[in-house]
């Protein structure tokens, strides 16, 4: 493995104990990518982010191509679709974190803008989140769909699952997630309570450029 690769895999791996034992996925669900020179690293099926280690880590190419390694995670072509979209991006993370599952589960949203703007990091970080309707899990058919979104958007919702975030380092992907894992969690504390989110105005003067 090339020192950029191997950089990548150890970034990857830190990353997936961080996302697995805070909680913000369990089992064996979940992925992460890492878009490098020689193609994408990505966990592989079947694993769980508790234990995977950089010899498990698959690479594919930007069509989705499984190259070298064990066999890749059965959505690594939407990893692929986001950064085929998203030339600045360089890492996408894929979970099943529980709040923002549970709102993706909710009838009634908003599918061009799932959550309001309820604090100004959410507003910063993520921005505008789409819903995506749903696809089973492994559906390449919502590779379209997730590639056209990701041209606007770096965070997305898809029904039934979970968020999909893309970063141009995987440490912002991971601070978008995180942020809006507990904005999900805020708007069901608050569900039922008078509440104020930002005005459209603050919301613009700080979102995120997609």
């Amino acid at each position: 493995m090339a020192a950029e690769e191997q950089r990548a895999a150890d970034d990857i791996v830190r990353a997936a104990r961080s996302v697995f034992t805070r909680g913000l996925t369990h089992g064996r669900t979940g992925n992460i990518s890492v878009r490098t020179a020689g193609g994408i690293l990505v966990t592989p099926t079947g694993s769980s982010l508790g234990t995977v280690v950089a010899g498990d880590l698959s690479l594919i190419d930007d069509r989705g191509v499984h190259l070298s390694g064990p066999k890749p995670s059965k959505e690594a072509f939407l990893h692929a679709a986001v950064l085929r979209a998203r030339p600045s991006a360089h890492a996408v993370v894929h979970t099943h974190s529980l709040y923002s599952a549970a709102v993706s589960c909710l009838s009634g949203l908003d599918t061009d803008n799932v959550l309001p703007p309820l604090t100004a990091y959410y507003a910063m970080r993520v921005g505008r989140l789409p819903l995506l309707p749903y696809h089973a899990p492994g559906d390449t058919g919502l590779r379209d769909l997730a590639e056209a979104t990701a041209v606007r958007r770096h965070a997305m919702l898809l029904s039934n699952h979970g968020p999909v975030v893309a970063g141009t380092s995987l440490a912002e992907a991971l601070d978008a997630l995180e942020e809006l894992e507990e904005t999900a969690k805020l708007y069901f504390v608050l569900r039922g309570l008078p509440v104020n989110p930002l005005t459209d105005e603050q919301a613009a003067a700080l979102a995120p450029s997609g």
